[in-house]
């Protein structure tokens, strides 16, 4: 069943091929380096951290943070820099805008692509090619899950009640 075949969202509008949704997910990956390296900075200025291992715990922690305003504050309006790049947008279940308490349940949610096989590496104390081959299989493995979905969504998206749209203006029949 390709993405064509897949049961309409909200209005007709319909979800974006995984390539473009996983395109999107790693371009929104490069971008977050800017994010790490500007809070980082902030955090060991503020802590006077003089050490990379130093308060790494504590930097974790402010980085989650950092990482749930950027996502809800820009879900709630729509789309990241990433998904403006891709054309995709988020959105609820009729097809508005999320508000900023399902966007923080989305990006909660969200941390199934990482959580579940980095929870793993640590109870088994892999090394760190272990955690990021078993990593990786798990991000495609939860991708490729999103096929199963029978409107092509990502399970942490249904989960939370949102969806992602191609935001392309639709295409106009040949005369």
């Amino acid at each position: 069943m390709t993405n064509r075949e897949k049961k309409p969202l909200v209005d007709g509008l319909q979800a974006p091929s995984l390539l473009r949704r996983m395109a999107c997910w790693a371009y929104e990956g490069m971008l977050l380096f800017g994010v790490v390296f500007v809070s980082g900075y902030l955090f060991s200025a503020l802590t006077q951290t003089r050490h990379g291992l130093q308060n790494r715990h504590e930097l974790q922690a402010f980085l989650f943070v950092i990482f749930g305003i950027y996502f809800v504050w820009l879900w709630s309006k729509g789309q990241t820099l990433a998904m403006k790049t891709w054309r995709i947008r988020v959105v609820n279940s009729r097809g508005a805008n999320l508000s900023q308490v399902r966007a923080l349940v989305r990006y909660v949610l969200c941390w199934v692509w990482f959580l579940p096989p980095l929870g793993a590496a640590w109870w088994g104390s892999w090394s760190g090619a272990q955690a990021l081959v078993v990593t990786s299989g798990w991000i495609v493995c939860w991708a490729i899950l999103s096929l199963l979905h029978p409107r092509g969504q990502f399970w942490h998206d249904a989960l939370a009640g949102t969806q992602l749209i191609d935001s392309r203006a639709p295409k106009k029949p040949a005369a």
